[in-house]
């Protein structure tokens, strides 16, 4: 992997907000910062067009992210007025948090992938009630008083569950209504079931979201019953990417690089990792709970040091691995509540 946002880079290692930058002829890279997260940031994109602006993922809601959007607006030339359209790679909040407050600045429509429409927290929260939340834990294995510890309280999240509708559908290899760009939409499911990335073959850019990262590998997770084998589908979108080898990646956190084909298969070998981990703690302990196991994975923090979403996100990652091995044949779940995962 090749580094090309090397400012971009000297902040991050600086911890500090990167520049606004002209990435190519009409297309500017905007961060916007994230309240109270490791990532610290989204880099949103700007393409500047004939009819105004096409903005992609405008970032979280805070009064610092709208003042720094609309900063870096004015620094490449433009202004929030202009934008006609947010596209929104997927439905997280430090991604598609501002989409609305910019809809009502500015008239633009907000266009996203049609799964990932009906995964808004605002559709489906409604089947998630709290006890249904908890619940969901206790059955993979999390102790009572954890559960109810890490319970989503709709109280607290009303901002995301308040995230806009979209007006329009992206679909798999649609072009965006653009006159001086030709961007492609490639639908990416594995991070979101509806996750998508941005060609414009021309420039020679893919921005990948949060699919593709240049440092760190996106949660994968399973967060309710129906969301099937999320990792299967993200290790399928790997593939797909790798085609696109001699494009430079413009990812939505962290910064730019080449070696996208190197990257790809760099994540599919971290999870081939982790699978074989988790085969060898079933091997040690028997039938075993998802909490069980994530509990002896190897984090980055360790699993002593995770706590609340970042615990969660371990248990759905984990829950993402036991069902990809299910597909391929290498575990099963045993009957019984909680439920138990076995060779």
């Amino acid at each position: 992997m090749i580094v090309t946002g090397s400012a971009q880079r000297e902040a991050w290692q600086q911890r500090v907000l990167p520049p606004v930058e002209r990435v190519r002829p009409d297309v500017w890279s905007i961060p916007v910062p994230i309240p109270d997260s490791p990532l610290r940031y989204t880099l949103s994109y700007a393409f500047l067009d004939d009819t105004g602006v096409v903005l992609v993922d405008p970032g979280w809601d805070t009064g610092d992210g709208r003042a720094a959007l609309t900063a870096g607006l004015r620094t490449a030339g433009t202004d929030l007025g202009d934008v006609t359209g947010v596209v929104v790679t997927h439905v997280h909040p430090d991604h598609h948090g501002l989409s609305g407050w910019v809809r009502e600045r500015s008239g633009a429509w907000i266009g996203m992938h049609p799964v990932e429409a009906r995964t808004l927290p605002g559709r489906v929260w409604h089947e998630r009630r709290a006890e249904t939340d908890r619940a969901g834990l206790v059955a993979h294995g999390a102790p009572e008083a954890e559960a109810a510890a890490l319970t989503t309280d709709a109280r607290r999240i009303s901002g995301v569950l308040n995230m806009a509708e979209p007006d329009r559908a992206i679909e798999d290899g649609d072009l965006l209504p653009l006159a001086r760009h030709e961007v492609r939409a490639v639908w990416t499911p594995g991070h979101t079931p509806g996750h998508l990335c941005l060609h414009e073959a021309g420039a020679g850019i893919l921005l990948t979201g949060d699919h593709l990262l240049p440092r760190i590998s996106p949660n994968i997770g399973v967060h309710a019953h129906e969301d099937g084998d999320p990792l299967s589908a993200y290790l399928a979108s790997l593939e797909q990417t790798a085609k696109f080898g001699a494009d430079e990646a413009l990812p939505a956190h962290e910064y730019r690089f080449r070696g996208i084909d190197g990257r790809a298969a760099d994540l599919i070998r971290h999870h081939d990792e982790r699978g074989a981990e988790i085969l060898a703690i079933l091997h040690r302990l028997g039938p075993a709970t998802a909490w069980d196991i994530a509990a002896g994975l190897t984090w980055s923090r360790g699993w002593a040091a995770l706590r609340g979403m970042l615990r969660r996100m371990a248990l759905a990652e984990t829950l993402a691995h036991l069902r990809y091995l299910v597909t391929t044949g290498a575990v099963r779940p045993a009957e019984g509540t909680p439920i138990r995962w076995r060779i």
